[in-house]
């Protein structure tokens, strides 16, 4: 489980939210071909942790993950992840921009970065 830094944790309530912060890369392109989707696909659909419901997993493909409260603008964003232990929707209701791990308090359970050949040459 995410847990705040006791000092940073004072000021949660001016931390921007998922509304707040941008959900898209300025000039991303998207997918990069196919795969990657197809790939995305078959992690969410074989993705299922035994003890939660299926609403009680997240799983996302390319979503913005912001992870770090003293640099709130910092984001990834993997491929594919899943967060065991929060709703598919934001407070139950809204479709997910982004994932503000400092709003939801629980870490991805598993996080995946597919090699396209655009990025093989940079490992």
């Amino acid at each position: 489980m995410y847990e705040a830094k006791p000092s940073i944790a004072l000021k949660q309530n001016s931390l921007p939210t998922m509304y707040d912060l941008p959900s898209e890369e300025v000039g991303d392109s998207g997918l990069p071909d196919q795969y990657h989707f197809w790939q995305g696909e078959l992690l969410s659909e074989t993705f299922a942790p035994p003890p939660y419901p299926d609403t009680d997993v997240l799983v996302a493909c390319d979503l913005n993950l912001y992870y770090d409260l003293e640099h709130p603008l910092w984001y990834k964003r993997p491929d594919w992840f899943a967060v065991v232990g929060v709703d598919q929707f934001y407070q139950k209701t809204a479709p997910r921009l982004s994932y503000v791990m400092w709003q939801e308090q629980v870490k991805p359970f598993v996080i995946v970065e597919l090699l396209s050949p655009s990025t093989q040459k940079e490992i």
